[in-house]
């Protein structure tokens, strides 16, 4: 298939760039200039190619097809450029057509987790845990803007004035969230937590002293015995993948349904339904809230369910699900500690009834849950599980939790890590004579071996 042109006049829209006493225009030394240039052959190559002709193409041909019209725009123009220039060139202006235009490069990069755009000429990116600024750089808020009604629109969503705050997904799982004026001051504000990469595993997270390996093989048998586990913590602290990677302890022959505000879990297994929110319209109707979907999901045979995050009323229809037979069911919270996550399910619990008294509340968490594990962020950018807790019941008016293993922190080496060790509590969990009725028998050793993280 080849790509046609519309012939035209040439676009005089934007000036020409010029480069100082026929000086190569280039990305370093041209700077504003060459954004000129990429804008120019950009909307040149809008007006003359016929993009519905190449809209069905794979990704990678129509790259390709694309490259000599392109080739010709920069011929046109007459400004001296490298080879190696005019190579870069082209793939941005590729970038701006059928990608995310600046942010490609970010995106295409496996050591970046996070990517933050503040303004348009201020981009941040994580890296192991640590922010640092990009050379990256938007032209203005309109090209910012542009870009962002690009990612909602691919997932049939909007932004406007009216409805000025999103949440959608990448193609390869990225979470994306964005917020425009009147909410955002200084202009637009874009934030995207990568996942597109292949899902942690446990292997993964032992290399990476996020746990040890007496921790794993105690939630790797709670899995198995279908124990009902909230994985805490606070933003950043690696609970979507840490719930990935627990959730591939779940048997293959189980039926899984995952819920989400943003799908962004993938789990291994073959039988998996997985389910999503969806905003109001621009009528402001038919807006379906986890609470909806995981309501009908207890009509869909579910062996396990696993919620990405309960933030809200949802949290009530959770525990009584697991109250009543879904019992193995995943889920993440936000929260500073195990204890902390019990005062939070208790206010969304308040939330979606408000006719509930204090102590019927805490029953319901302390007959529901049966562990906690609490993910934290060290300062060197590091995520480590920092409790494993389990919740024994009711004792008087409070939930009562024991601590079976905790991560205690004992300095700082020179270099800024963390230092510190994974330390059993030497409390041997309640639920042993559960996990020996799925025949899962755990070693002792695993409540008596300390492990120094240095």
């Amino acid at each position: 298939m080849v790509v046609t042109e519309n012939p035209g006049k040439p676009d005089a829209r934007l000036p020409l760039p010029q480069g100082p006493a026929g000086a190569p225009v280039s990305r370093e030394t041209g700077g504003a200039q060459y954004q000129e240039l990429k804008f120019t052959i950009h909307r040149k190559l809008l007006d003359r190619v016929n993009l519905e002709a190449v809209s069905a193409m794979p990704g990678d041909r129509v790259r390709q097809e694309m490259r000599p019209s392109i080739a010709r725009l920069i011929a046109e123009e007459r400004t001296p450029l490298s080879q190696t220039e005019k190579d870069r060139l082209t793939d941005e202006v590729l970038d701006e057509v059928f990608g995310l235009g600046p942010l490609e490069p970010l995106l295409r990069d496996k050591t970046v987790s996070d990517i933050l755009v503040t303004t348009p000429r201020l981009i941040y990116v994580e890296r192991k845990g640590k922010l640092e600024r990009t050379t990256v750089e938007f032209r203005d808020d309109a090209h910012l803007m542009r870009i962002i009604e690009r990612v909602v629109s691919r997932v049939g969503r909007r932004i406007d004035e009216s409805s000025p705050m999103v949440d959608a997904r990448l193609p390869d799982g990225s979470r994306v969230n964005a917020v425009i004026p009147p909410l955002a001051v200084d202009g637009p504000l874009l934030s995207i937590r990568r996942f597109g990469g292949a899902p942690l595993q446990p292997a993964d997270l032992l290399r990476n002293l996020s746990l040890n390996e007496g921790m794993l093989e105690l939630l790797k048998a709670a899995v198995k015995a279908r124990l009902n586990i909230i994985i805490s913590g606070g933003t950043g602290a690696g609970k979507t993948t840490f719930l990935n990677m627990l959730s591939g302890f779940i048997p293959a022959n189980e039926r899984i349904v995952t819920i989400e505000d943003a799908a962004e879990l993938q789990l291994r297994q073959t039988h998996v339904a997985r389910l999503e929110t969806r905003p109001a319209n621009i009528e402001g109707k038919g807006a379906i809230a986890q609470r909806h979907l995981l309501i009908n999901s207890l009509r869909m045979r579910p062996d396990r369910i696993v919620v990405g995050e309960v933030r809200g009323e949802e949290a009530l229809d959770m525990l009584q699900a697991m109250n009543t037979g879904h019992d193995g069911s995943l889920t993440t919270i936000h929260a500073n500690s195990p204890r902390d996550a019990i005062s939070r399910l208790e206010v969304m619990i308040g939330m979606a009834s408000s006719n509930l008294a204090t102590r019927s509340i805490r029953q319901q968490v302390s007959s529901a849950v049966d562990l906690f594990v609490q993910n934290s962020r060290m300062s060197d950018g590091t995520r480590k599980v920092t409790y494993i807790t389990e919740c024994l019941g009711m004792e008087g008016e409070l939930v009562t939790t024991q601590d079976l293993f905790i991560f205690e922190r004992t300095g700082m080496s020179a270099d800024g890590r963390v230092l510190g060790r994974f330390k059993p509590t030497g409390v041997r969990p309640k639920f042993s004579e559960r996990l020996k009725a799925h025949g899962i028998e755990l070693s002792p050793h695993i409540f008596q071996n300390v492990t120094e993280v240095r």
